[in-house]
């Protein structure tokens, strides 16, 4: 069975502007910054980390809308960098903005 799926929430940390791929397929990076408490093997922990992403298509778009420091709910799977890369990046293929009260507000998903 082949499993690759991601939630992750957080705040955007940094969103670059949306750009087009050679092939015309707009393409955004971001970085999302997430601190939670989750339990491991009975104990609660405190989890803070970063995650560089990108996000292609109509989410690219969509997202472009968001700001810094907004809080969101990605879905997406995990990649290399690149082919030469060992580093992960989250590829997003589906965005919520959450509003203060940890609702969403609006979800975009790409086609697939």
């Amino acid at each position: 069975m082949e499993i690759n799926a991601v939630a992750l929430s957080g705040e955007l940390a940094a969103i670059e502007p949306l750009r087009h791929t050679p092939a015309g397929i707009p393409l955004l990076n971001f970085k999302l910054a997430h601190k939670s408490r989750q339990v491991e093997a009975g104990y609660k922990r405190q989890v803070e980390c970063e995650m560089n992403g990108v996000a292609m298509g109509e989410v690219a778009v969509e997202m472009s809308r968001f700001g810094a420091g907004q809080q969101v709910r990605l879905d997406g799977f995990l990649n290399r960098k690149n082919r030469m890369s060992a580093q992960l990046i989250l590829h997003v293929t589906q965005a919520q903005l959450l509003k203060e009260n940890d609702y969403a507000e609006t979800i975009i998903q790409g086609q697939g």
